[in-house]
Formats: structure tokens, C-alpha cells, sequence
């Protein structure tokens, strides 16, 4: 409290500062979020496991390496250096209230992964390199949008992160991320779904339906675990977000790096390099079923 009672002119710096005690110690995160420097080290070092394994699978299998499994490989080194960064960004905050500068290899590692994860969706999608080795002109326009709306997106996270409420442009940078967002993933399901009807056409004049079959059935899959992915993450988690108590809010952050691991799992056994792979194998009485299946009138849709 301070009070001038004589009228002079008086200038001063003020610094605040706030923090919760564990004992001795000053603890600078909020009570929700002194867990998360542990929790984002741990996923760390399960993508570094991740990585290793999905390199010696890539060297073990290298006949059948096509150019969108070292993209893959890629992205999970990106996903674990990201994990690392947010976590010494966390641990320094909570230590000593500042991020030491780990906030810039953060955003720097943030960029990188959020560009490259949807890049290979939206490649996954095509088919491109194990299916097809070109993008037809409609893909191409797909990344066109993706990647400039993910350099918007991590523009207005940095913002974001480095101001806060008090800033007048804080709200307008929120939801312009969030309609960057939403337009980057619906953007990366159409691929996808051309990819599927591309495989009904096909295996309707090529006379190999059994495989085409097992091609429809993976893309579907596929599919289907994507847009359950973007609403889990975009919308379940922002749900956990308003109904935990602020003590657990680190909870949200849990839920949503598992959902996104087992995104990674599911993609990565999916599409592994392996020869022959056993979805495009199938004997002649699945060949039967299939030309039966295929001939039924099922149209999938967005």
C-alpha cells in the first residue's frame, strides 16, 4: 500500500511476483500445473523409444522404406525434441520463474512439429510414396493451405503465449488459432476420403478387389482414428479443461498426449514398413467375399 499525502512527484519500478510454497522451496507454476514438467519428460523419453524403434524397423525393412516412412520417422524425433523443450521450459519456470530461453527452442520445435504432423497426414491420405509416387494437382492445394494456415497457427501461439489477458489483441490471436485450427483439420480429411472412393473405383475395373478391399478397410481406419484424434484433442480435452478443478488441471495435458501417443502407435503399426504387407494379402475365398462386398452400393462420405 502506498500513499502520497504530499503531493510530490514520485516515479517507481515494481516487480511482482507470485508463487506457491513446497516447504522451503518457491514453487513459480500454479498448483494444477507443477506436475507437467515431469509429464512432459516422461512422454520424452517414450517417443525417444518410439524413434528407436521405428529407425530399426526402417533398417531392418529397408527394401520396403518408401519416402513417407522416413517423414514419419522424422516426426517423431520432432515430437520428442518438443516434448523435451516444453518440459525444460516448464521445469525452469517452475524453479525460477523464467524459461532461461527454453520458451524459444519450444515455439522453434513447436513450428516444426505441428507443420510436419499434418504434412504427413495429409500424405498418409494420398497414398503418396507406397501407393502412388506423385500428388495429383488437388493434394498439392491441400498442403498449400495446410502449411501457410500452420505458420499462422504457430504466429498466433507465440502471441498468445508471450502476452496474456490484458492485451487487447489476446482475444483476437485466440480465435484466430482456433480458426486456423479447425480449417487444418478438416482440410487434412479430404485426401483421405478421395483416397477411399479412388479405391472403390479401382476395384471395380482392375479385378483385384480382395486387395483394394484390404487398401479400403486400412483407409477407412484411418479415417475414422483421425477425426476421432482432432475431436478428442480439440474439443474432449478443452471439455476436461472447464470441469476439472484447477488442482488438476494438469489432467488435460495427460489426456491429451495419450490420445496423441496412440495416434502415433496406431499410425505408425498401420503404415510400417514391412514386406508384404499382410492387409494386401489375401487368399481366394476372401477374394470371393470381396468381389461380393465391393459390389454393394456403399458410399463413404466426409
Amino acid at each position: 500500500m502506498f500513499s502520497n499525502c504530499l503531493g510530490f512527484s514520485v516515479s517507481m519500478s515494481v516487480r511482482t511476483c507470485m508463487y506457491n510454497m513446497e516447504g522451503n522451496t518457491r514453487d513459480y507454476l500454479s498448483e494444477g500445473k507443477t506436475q507437467l514438467p515431469y509429464l512432459y519428460f516422461c512422454f520424452f523419453w517414450v517417443y525417444m523409444v518410439l524413434a528407436g524403434i521405428w529407425t530399426h524397423v526402417c533398417v531392418k525393412q529397408k527394401a520396403t522404406v518408401h519416402r513417407i516412412h522416413i517423414l514419419m520417422g522424422i516426426l517423431v524425433a520432432l515430437k520428442a525434441l518438443y516434448m523435451f523443450s516444453e518440459g525444460e521450459d516448464m521445469f525452469y519456470t517452475k524453479k525460477t520463474g523464467t524459461p532461461h530461453g527454453w520458451d524459444v527452442a519450444f515455439y522453434a520445435f513447436s513450428f516444426l512439429k505441428g507443420v510436419m504432423l499434418f504434412v504427413v497426414i495429409v500424405l498418409i491420405g494420398t497414398g503418396w510414396s507406397f501407393l502412388k509416387p506423385y500428388l495429383q494437382g488437388k493434394e498439392k492445394k491441400v498442403l498449400m493451405i495446410v502449411i501457410p494456415l500452420q505458420v499462422l497457427a504457430n504466429i498466433a501461439t507465440v502471441v498468445i503465449g508471450e502476452t496474456g489477458f490484458s492485451d487487447k489483441n489476446w482475444l483476437t490471436w485466440t480465435q484466430l488459432l482456433l480458426l486456423v485450427d479447425v480449417i487444418c483439420c478438416c482440410a487434412v480429411l479430404f485426401p483421405i476420403v478421395w483416397s477411399i472412393k479412388h479405391l472403390r473405383e479401382a476395384a471395380r475395373t482392375d479385378g483385384k478387389a480382395a486387395r483394394n478391399l484390404a487398401k479400403l478397410t486400412l483407409f477407412r481406419q484411418y479415417y475414422i482414428v483421425v477425426v476421432s484424434y482432432i475431436y478428442f484433442t480439440r474439443i474432449v480435452v478443452f471439455a476436461l479443461q472447464i470441469v476439472t478443478s484447477y488442482h488438476y488441471t494438469w489432467i488435460s495435458e495427460l489426456a491429451r498426449e495419450l490420445a496423441t501417443l496412440a495416434f502415433y502407435v496406431f499410425t505408425g503399426y498401420k503404415f510400417r514398413p514391412i514386406p508384404h504387407n499382410p492387409y494386401f494379402m489375401l487368399d481366394e475365398e476372401e477374394e470371393e467375399a470381396a468381389v461380393d462386398e465391393m459390389l454393394k452400393d456403399d458410399e463413404f462420405e466426409l
